[in-house]
């Protein structure tokens, strides 16, 4: 079966969305489909995100040009409200193709609210009746299906968690005696709810530990974060890397005694799926979808807020080293068990192959 999958951006500072569908997209191809990969900004023709000599065939041009080349029998599409998600859903309807969605938590509560305006009006004009045609909607958690289900829209809903690459590990650095480090990794964008972190890292201030905040700015929501963090006296103790990638994040990862996503709203969390492959313990809101953390002894959720985050960041740092690597254990052994992309590409396969039946 022929599957084009489209996205937004697959460049490494566009975060989670790029490896998570360049991920699905070499599982998939994996498992025996022929798959197509299209982004609206060009850079599917030479991500780094899909290894060199995967089956994959990377698709430039519009997305009218690339779906007449390739001539795929469906179209997954990732995300909402954009212009080329339109011209995806009329090219689809054009041709006749099953279209798969996946709603990336762009209809989750925080996120209508952001720049609410601008989605009140695409949900009229077009985006509303792009999902009733759809042929599913793609959830990553059940949360995430539930916060659907109020829309009544006419699509059925199909909950499938991403998969997560489990990694060679190599060894952890040695401890540097006089500091612990905790790790936010992701883009730097005010959904993930960095100022909330910074105001309960500034109430706890946990003696010994520093706090690295890295990823690509967003927005110049960065420089917001920063000068919270100048303002608060946090500026020996809180650091901005920028982006990591390769053998810097494992190496950040690796280095990480505690990983904090302090987000607002969360379809899945692949960053945090990533800090529990690298042995990582978690603390997270209740805003991301994994209350397997506590159920596996790998972290805790807390409500989205600063009061929350500062009783978060309390327990979570007065752990003792020993118990802190126990958890980050669980938590590379809860993503082996649950969440290898082998599953979740037959159960992608299986659902398009239903919606072109």
């Amino acid at each position: 079966m022929r599957v084009l999958i489209t996205a937004t951006s697959l460049q490494i500072a566009y975060g989670g969305p790029a490896f998570s569908v360049s991920q699905m997209a070499t599982a998939l191809a994996d498992a025996g489909l022929e798959v197509g990969l299209w982004s609206a900004d060009g850079s599917a023709a030479d991500t780094p995100l899909v290894p060199a000599g995967s089956a994959v065939r990377r698709l430039r041009g519009d997305v009218e040009a690339a779906a007449a080349e390739f001539a795929p029998e469906a179209v997954h599409d990732s995300g909402l409200w954009l212009a080329h998600n339109h011209r995806i859903a009329g090219l689809a309807r054009r041709r006749g193709l099953p279209r798969i969605v996946s709603t990336r938590g762009m209809l989750e509560p925080w996120a209508i609210r952001h720049k609410r305006w601008k989605k009140v009006l695409a949900w009229r004009l077009y985006q509303r009746r792009d999902l009733d045609r759809a042929a599913a909607l793609h959830a990553t958690a059940p949360e995430e299906a539930a916060n659907l289900g109020p829309y009544r829209l006419a699509a059925p809903i199909h909950t499938i968690p991403n998969g997560v690459d489990l990694p060679d590990l190599p060894p952890r650095p040695a401890a540097d005696g006089a500091w612990r480090t905790a790790v936010f990794l992701g883009r730097i964008y005010p959904v993930k709810g960095l100022p909330m972190l910074i105001d309960a890292w500034a109430r706890v201030r946990p003696a010994g530990w520093r706090l690295v905040i890295a990823g690509p700015d967003e927005a110049g929501h960065r420089a917001e974060v920063a000068a919270r963090a100048a303002a608060a006296g946090l500026g020996d103790v809180v650091s901005f890397p920028g982006p990591v990638l390769g053998e810097a994040k494992t190496a950040l990862l690796r280095e990480a005694d505690l990983f904090v996503l302090p987000s607002h709203s969360e379809s899945f969390g692949m960053a945090l799926a990533e800090a529990l492959a690298h042995e990582a313990p978690v603390l997270t809101t209740t805003a991301a979808p994994w209350p397997s953390l506590a159920q596996h002894g790998a972290g805790w959720r807390v409500e989205p807020t600063v009061d929350g985050l500062a009783e978060g960041l309390r327990t979570a740092t007065g752990a003792g080293a020993a118990t802190l690597r126990r958890m980050g254990e669980a938590g590379r052994a809860l993503v082996a068990a649950e969440y290898g992309w082998p599953a979740a590409a037959g159960r992608l396969a299986a659902l398009y192959r239903q919606a072109a039946a």
